[in-house]
Formats: structure tokens, C-alpha cells, sequence
């Protein structure tokens, strides 16, 4: 699956929803299924800086692809990082640097979220981009 197809899966599950409530309820089911993080990577090195919760973020190169795993202590957090864990992990590094996260956007995210954990989602994003970038350049990986 491509980023975009996840995004526009993810894009389409919060459609079923009428209203935010029910959408945050969602998310923290998301959370909930989050691959658990190593607890070997829950330390400073891993920590997100910009958060207002506690986000722990890991990335490692598999054949050729970023694979990320996550944790964070509040629920909401956890949600937050497991939509870009979905649309992001298991892609190359070049695609994920390229990566268009609009559809954060466009399922109203953002918006319905407070200042300070909207901050804590663009951080979330900027560092699985830089890990991407840090492997992209490793590799000498022009694209793919």
C-alpha cells in the first residue's frame, strides 16, 4: 500500500463519523492498536521534543523501507502517531520525505485539536520525516 492509499483509507474511516466526539473515540481505538515500542526505545534519545504528552518514536531501515514504532501516554497522543505510523512505516525513505500529510487537514484533525497538540502532530511528523531523510542520505538514495 502507497501513503496515499493509506491516507485516503484513513481519510474514508473518519467519513463514517458524524461528529468529533465519535472521531476522537476512533482515534483512541487507533492508539489503543498502536504497535507497541520497544521499551529499549522508550528513553530521551526517542523522545519527541514539542510535545505536550510524553510520544517515544523509533525507526530502523528493513530492506529498504523505514519501519517506525511508537508509544505515547495519552490516548489521544497515541491515536495522533498511529494515523502517521499507518500512513508512513513500511515505505521508502525518499517517499516518505516527499510525503504530502495533508490528510491530516482533510479529515479535520488539526483544527479539532489543541494549540499545543497540534504543535506535538507537526512534531510527530517533522521527526519521522527527518529519520526518513537520515536514511535517505545514509543510503545515498536518490529515490526509492
Amino acid at each position: 500500500m502507497t501513503i496515499q492509499q493509506a491516507q485516503t483509507e484513513i481519510e474514508e474511516e473518519f467519513e463514517l463519523f458524524d461528529d468529533w466526539m465519535q472521531k476522537y473515540e476512533h482515534l483512541i481505538e487507533l492508539g489503543k492498536d498502536l504497535p507497541q515500542i520497544s521499551e529499549e526505545h522508550k528513553d530521551d534519545e526517542h523522545l519527541i521534543k514539542g510535545c505536550q504528552s510524553r510520544v517515544w518514536l523509533h525507526a530502523r531501515l528493513e530492506n529498504g523501507r523505514v519501519r517506525y514504532s511508537a508509544d505515547g501516554d495519552a490516548l489521544i497522543t497515541k491515536g495522533i502517531i498511529s494515523l502517521l505510523v499507518r500512513s508512513l512505516d513500511d515505505q521508502p525513505a525518499a517517499d516518505i520525505v516527499e510525503a504530502d500529510l495533508e490528510f491530516i487537514d482533510r479529515i479535520g484533525l488539526k483544527e479539532h485539536l489543541s494549540p499545543t497538540r497540534a504543535n506535538g502532530l507537526l512534531s510527530m511528523a517533522k521527526q519521522m520525516k527527518f529519520y526518513a531523510l537520515a536514511f535517505q542520505a545514509q543510503n545515498g538514495d536518490a529515490h526509492g
